[in-house]
């Protein structure tokens, strides 16, 4: 299977450019599966309520889930890219997987980081996996890659591998998600942007290093801080379905839930 991801920088509000350049730069590529980055037609930095109100979007009516419906399409490929979602009077960081065959699903951002707990509301549905084909496929973004939990449940769901658009600021996530990965062994893709926006007196830089990484905490692929580019590899599903490390100890059936019933509880 050939999976990757597109590293750009977003022009803030341009969501016909910014959606443009995604088809030009995938135009020609040979994949299953690309992952963009997490507000990609959009960008990040918002300001105020009337901006969100502006740039959020009906899924799956909108126009850039259509447009991403139309690369899917045209592509033979399924796309996972982040945007803001609007439902009636709330709004969702979101992130919409679609298909050669059209619009599949939305995942609404469960942890909201820093500021965006004031534009948006935090994510309402279960962490779910989708059959894609040639794999199954779960999504989280950016900052829930922090909470361990959130690919762990997509794992013991049944995903091979975790779609992860992302717009990161923090220099610890791309490290981390080689423990993501081998505690779960499944694949990931973190679509990162580049770049720095300076808006309503707010900087922010964006660590770009978007990357696909193995079950094993294998680097399969990472791209430079500030490149723009798409990167696909290939890889081996049947590597996401061995979880036993040796002849005694397999990651999920060693698992002891009955001693974990505190992490449910509430704080």
């Amino acid at each position: 299977m050939k999976v990757g991801f597109v590293q750009f920088n977003p022009i803030f509000g341009n969501v016909e450019e910014n959606v443009s350049r995604v088809f030009r730069l995938v135009q020609n590529i040979d994949a299953d599966l690309i992952v963009l980055p997490e507000l990609f037609n959009t960008g990040y930095l918002i300001t105020s309520p009337k901006e969100i109100d502006a740039l959020a979007e009906d899924v799956p009516e909108g126009a850039t889930t259509q447009a991403l419906c139309r690369i899917a399409r045209d592509c033979s490929l399924y796309v996972v890219a982040g945007l803001a979602e609007r439902e009636g009077k709330r709004f969702f960081n979101s992130a919409v997987i679609v298909g050669p065959d059209g619009y599949v699903g939305t995942y609404r951002k469960i942890h909201l980081f820093f500021e965006e707990k004031k534009w948006f509301s935090p994510g309402d549905r279960e962490l779910e996996v989708y059959d894609i084909g040639k794999c199954k496929i779960g999504v989280m973004i950016c900052f829930d890659w922090i909470f361990p939990e959130s690919m762990r449940t997509l794992s013991l769901k049944g995903a091979h591998l975790v779609c992860h658009p992302a717009n990161l600021v923090l220099p610890f996530c791309q490290d981390a998600m080689r423990t993501r990965c081998l505690e779960n062994r499944v694949y990931a893709i973190t679509a990162n942007r580049t770049g720095k926006e300076e808006r309503g007196g707010k900087i922010l830089h964006y660590t770009g290093k978007s990357q696909v990484m193995g079950p094993d905490a294998d680097l399969l692929a990472r791209s430079e801080e500030d490149a723009e580019e798409v990167r696909i590899v290939e890889i081996d599903i049947a590597r996401a379905e061995k979880k036993s490390l040796n002849e005694y100890n397999d990651l999920f059936k060693d698992r002891r839930p009955e001693f974990y019933a505190y992490l449910v509880k509430s704080q």
